[in-house]
């Protein structure tokens, strides 16, 4: 079975699970007060919006083939995308729509372009997202941000006869990060109106080559209906919070990635695909309902690691081999420094850490990573993630699955 059908399953199963997660059960969220939140959310009947937007944006010049070494000759500077969403918020009424009164989560569908589908192609992105406020400078306008993520369909990749100068998409499914900051103007109780501007991210997570990726920056503006009571307008009741307690996340997961390397003046790309497996455990401190943060210990073993140090001598540049290092080559032990923001049914966590037992360049030094967390019962969690080395190579995707412990209270 080729490589691409394999990432375009891998991708499909994360985000069938990740909107399973939004669009089923809706007590299974990101829990606080585990008894007291307990189907308090399907107790109170949701409250719905339909959004629409318009997101034309700067394709930063990251890779010759995007300044204009491409089959047109010109700059690809440009893009495009009209984005399609549903969203739901906790009833004010429920203790998560007292907990966060503003937050909201969905799944959208985007159409994607960059005006050179013969070479990049028009992809569609399928993502869950969510959102809130940030602060409110008026009775009627607040600033806002919304974070996508999820995985884009339909890229024209590199093909060394069909399309050989492209040289920053790799596989025909990409992973779709976006992060945006607007201005939320409320028209009335049904209508609002939004601007502001977005930061996107398309790539592969180094499951093939090449993979320099598409980072289009610009603008975004939209409209969105909601149906039924406003959850936001929350004047004349009080706000939840929670008392500050201890939680533990133990996370499993694996991955695979292509590996590559400089020799002399060449790119040297080893054949075949190398397996990742880890664990992460991370003792956290919750201050309060949209913050925790602690110390991880995190363990992963990478096939590739290390591996251009094993090259057979008598194998040439078109059919380059290498021995298997040893065990403690490509295993090794970490200690990082978390912090995660805490919504519901989502959260994103950031760390930095430095691996302690390693043998090895490609274990060495300082890790960095960002994963989604997707809680599909009160204790269980989806877990999507990405590792950076040396705070500018990246890594591996880390996809698996996290249980959390905590004392009920």
């Amino acid at each position: 079975m080729n490589r691409n059908m394999n990432t375009g399953r891998l991708l499909y199963m994360i985000c069938l699970l990740a909107f399973s997660a939004v669009g089923g059960k809706l007590e299974a969220q990101t829990v606080v007060q585990p008894v007291e939140q307990q189907h308090d959310s399907i107790k109170y009947a949701p409250i719905h919006q339909i959004g629409f937007d318009i997101r034309p944006g700067y394709v930063a010049p990251t890779n010759s083939f995007l300044e204009g070494d491409n089959a047109q000759q010109k700059r690809i500077n440009q893009s495009l995308s009209l984005h399609l969403k549903y969203a739901f918020r906790f009833s004010k009424d429920s203790n998560l729509g007292r907990l966060y009164p503003h937050a909201y989560q969905g799944i959208g569908v985007s159409y994607n372009t960059f005006f050179c589908p013969s070479e990049l192609g028009n992809p569609i992105a399928v993502y869950a997202f969510q959102g809130s406020r940030i602060a409110q400078l008026s009775p009627r306008l607040s600033f806002d941000y919304e974070w996508n993520f999820g995985a884009s369909f339909g890229w024209k990749k590199y093909d060394r006869t069909y399309n050989p100068q492209n040289e920053v998409i790799g596989s025909k499914i990409n992973a779709y990060i976006n992060l945006g900051f607007f201005l939320n103007w409320q028209l009335n109780s049904q209508w609002s109106l939004t601007a502001g501007m977005d930061f996107t991210h398309y790539s592969n997570g180094n499951t093939h080559y090449p993979n320099s990726g598409v980072n289009p920056i610009g603008g975004r503006v939209g409209i969105v209906r909601t149906f039924g009571d406003r959850a936001t307008t929350v004047q004349g009741f009080k706000s939840l919070s929670i008392k500050p307690y201890i939680s533990y996340d133990l996370v499993v997961y694996g991955a695979t990635r292509k590996r590559g390397f400089v020799d002399g003046y060449d790119v040297c790309l080893v054949p075949g695909s190398f397996g990742i497996v880890g664990l992460n455990f991370n003792p956290m401190y919750n201050f309060n309902k949209y913050f925790r943060a602690g110390v991880s210990v995190d363990a992963q073993y990478d096939e590739s690691a290390n591996i251009k140090d094993y090259r057979v001598e008598e194998s040439s540049s078109s059919d380059v081999k290498f021995h298997r290092p040893p065990f403690h080559k490509q295993f090794a032990v970490g200690l990082s420094v978390r912090g995660e923001l805490v919504m519901p049914i989502f959260s994103i966590n950031a760390g930095i850490g430095r691996n302690l037992i390693c043998s090895g360049d490609d274990t060495e030094g300082f890790y960095q990573i960002l994963a989604l967390k997707t809680s599909i019962t009160p204790r269980l969690f989806l877990h999507v993630g990405y590792q950076l080395s040396k705070f500018k190579n990246p890594n591996n995707l880390m996809l698996g699955f996290g249980y959390r412990f905590y004392k009920k209270r």
